[in-house]
């Protein structure tokens, strides 16, 4: 995006595309689409094999030359004379290191490319920092282009960043021709997983997914107090799931969520907060967890299944807490639900969405049963095009697959362009040397004390994450921070997850806050006030990594006993903390105003928090005391408001 603050590039429409930028991107999200199945699938068509390189070179000249036609220079005017020369420029010099691929690995170019080679790496190099800015925002490009040039100065940088130096007539082809950096880990994972499910969300929502989603919430809880801010929960936090992007989801959801808590006695603030709240907890909610999760499972050389089940515990945790706050305020303010005629019956919403239901049981299967993380999404979207076009509802006319495939083919450009960029920092680590180096200095300043890495390492990434793609910031402090972590002896699966977790944060935390300040934009509320309130009802997202990178339990790494002993008491201290944050405690009563009612809901929360906080693993503290401890604090506002607490009015 071409906006100087990424607060205006999250919250500006889309840019308005001609006819031909349409057909354009349509004609090639296609033709990429197609060559994914193909190789994906080994068809082996006429005969043809591609190696990985040269599959990777076309994929992303495909979608890289998209973005300058999706991103135009001009938002106002849509793709001018220089978008297009960007264009064809992308697709050419792709084209070439598609043809040279297996001379290049053959010949080791990334070391010893001949001239005409060295050229091509810079040019692309120039486009892909270019299509980086264009998606990413000047942020994410600046942070790009320094790191990634940093190696043609690291010899002269001081001892703790200084590194193996590269000339930068050197560095070009080993960034553009090696599998360490902008054709390495991310781009390969986008070339293997992602597409697929991208095409896949895409899909669902197309022919009508994100409604039945919406009303199935509506249905299942739209009637309760708080309504409309517990639909909020679930469709957001679904759809975010599919999308990946926190500012996508407020912008597409909170349309309908925002109004509706706002009608039901909602103040805008917390109406925008719920919705920033739940938009940033779909990213980390399986099935799907959007394209983060992929690159993750490659990382870590692990099937993608097991990332999702392992971050479902924190996800519960997070959608737990942020249901008991809701409910808690809705019920201390007297709040009604959404009236019946607003409300969808529950067979009625099951009758019209069975086909999603079945098509993510499909989907679940083949991931679970048959591991078949690659394949599965093609399946499931061809199973949901048959079965929308044997139904009448969301059939497809020629205009809504137009619409759909240049959606598909905006979002997987805008995705290309980052994850090519954030693989240039991926590459400058690698050839420096320098991530080990970083992962020694932490380890260092941190000394014996692992409380203090944990410490450096959460203010670590919630500072990259300022202004950074949800997948890009992952991508950083996995090559950045996660090696020190992990050096320190602590859980590999539940380092990554802790380091996705914390570069979130910042999307509700000020003073960036992309997701609060978006969602109060469209609520006519104060950003600022806003994101404050949406750190209080997001609460769990600060403490919950800590949770299970102390204790991986919570993340499933231990015994079933220990996981499921581990996960309930987590629950009652969330559930005890978001009282103590509200002022009154779900299913038993008020908790005291004034002086008294302070200590009662302090109490509360430290209980709370001894409650959910999981022993044994780095913490060396008895689970069992910790529980006791927390009970006895917790006791006496629990017994408050259970007797004086539900005799006072709401």
């Amino acid at each position: 995006m071409a906006s100087s603050d990424p607060r205006d590039a999250a919250l500006a429409p889309p840019a308005p595309m001609s006819r031909a930028a349409e057909l354009a991107t349509a004609i090639l999200t296609l033709a990429a689409i197609a060559l994914s199945i193909h190789q994906l699938f080994n068809i082996q068509l006429f005969g043809i094999v591609l190696i990985e390189g040269r599959y990777l070179y076309i994929l992303a000249g495909l979608f890289l030359s998209l973005t300058f036609l999706v991103f135009p220079l001009s938002r106002a005017k849509g793709a001018q004379w220089h978008d297009w020369a960007l264009f064809a420029l992308a697709l050419a010099v792709s084209a070439y290191f598609a043809a040279t691929a297996l001379q290049s690995l053959e010949s080791g170019w990334e070391f010893a490319a001949p001239d005409e080679a060295r050229w091509a790496a810079i040019l692309l190099y120039a486009l892909i920092l270019e299509g980086t800015r264009r998606a990413g925002g000047l942020v994410l490009f600046i942070l790009v282009a320094l790191i990634s040039l940093y190696p043609t100065v690291a010899d002269r940088m001081p001892g703790p960043i200084s590194g193996f130096a590269s000339p930068f007539w050197d560095l070009a082809p080993y960034h553009m021709i090696s599998s360490e950096s902008s054709f390495g880990i991310p781009m390969r994972a986008f070339g293997s997983l992602v597409i697929g499910f991208i095409l896949f969300g895409a899909v669902l929502q197309q022919t009508g997914g994100g409604k039945f989603f919406n009303d199935l919430a509506l249905a299942l809880v739209g009637r309760f107090r708080g309504g409309a801010a517990k639909v909020a929960i679930f469709a957001s936090g679904f759809m975010g799931s599919m999308s990946g992007s926190v500012i996508s989801n407020v912008l597409t959801t909170g349309a309908v969520s925002i109004p509706a808590m706002k009608k039901t006695g909602f103040s805008a603030r917390y109406a925008a907060a719920t919705e920033a709240c739940a938009s940033t907890g779909g990213v980390l909610m399986p099935p799907i967890m959007g394209a983060t999760a992929f690159v993750m499972a490659s990382f870590l050389s692990r099937p993608y299944i097991e990332i999702a089940m392992a971050a479902a515990i924190p996800s519960l945790l997070f959608y737990f807490g942020l249901f008991a706050q809701i409910d808690a305020y809705a019920a201390r303010r007297g709040l009604k639900g959404l009236e019946r005629s607003e409300v969808p019956s529950l067979s009625g919403a099951m009758k019209e969405g069975w086909p999603y239901i079945a098509v993510f049981a499909v989907l679940i299967f083949l991931m679970v049963a048959w591991r078949m993380e690659t394949l599965a999404p093609f399946y499931a979207t061809a199973l949901l095009l048959l079965i929308n076009q044997l139904l009448k509802r969301h059939r497809f006319t020629g205009a809504g697959v137009l619409t759909l495939v240049v959606g598909i083919g905006r979002a997987l450009a805008e995705l290309t362009a980052v994850l090519l960029g954030v693989g240039l920092i991926v590459g400058a680590f690698s050839a420096t040397g320098l991530a080990g180096t970083l992962v020694n200095e932490l380890i260092f300043l941190a000394g014996e004390s692992t409380i203090a890495l944990i410490l450096m390492g959460a203010l670590t990434a919630f500072v990259f994450g300022m202004g950074m793609t949800v997948t890009a910031c992952y991508i950083f402090l996995a090559v950045v921070l996660a090696p020190a972590l992990e050096q320190a002896g602590l859980n590999q699966l539940a380092v990554h997850l802790f380091i996705l977790y914390w570069g979130m944060v910042s999307f509700i935390t000020p003073p960036v806050a992309l997701g609060a300040f978006a969602a109060a934009t469209m609520a006519g509320a104060g950003p600022m006030r806003t994101g404050l309130e949406a750190m209080r009802l997001g609460g769990v997202i600060y403490i919950a990594p800590f949770f299970f990178i102390l204790n991986p339990a919570l993340v499933g790494e231990g015994t079933t006993e220990e996981v499921l002993v581990t996960l309930t008491t987590a629950l009652v201290g969330i559930w005890l903390i978001s009282a103590a944050l509200q002022g009154y405690l779900s299913l038993v009563g008020r908790l005291g105003d004034g002086a008294a009612g302070l200590a009662l809901r302090t109490a509360l929360a430290v209980g709370g928090f001894l409650l959910a906080m999981p022993g044994g693993g780095e913490t060396g503290l008895s689970h069992a005391g910790l529980v006791a401890a927390g009970l006895v604090l917790s006791a006496p506002a629990v017994l408050y408001a259970a007797t004086a607490g539900r005799r006072k009015p709401a």
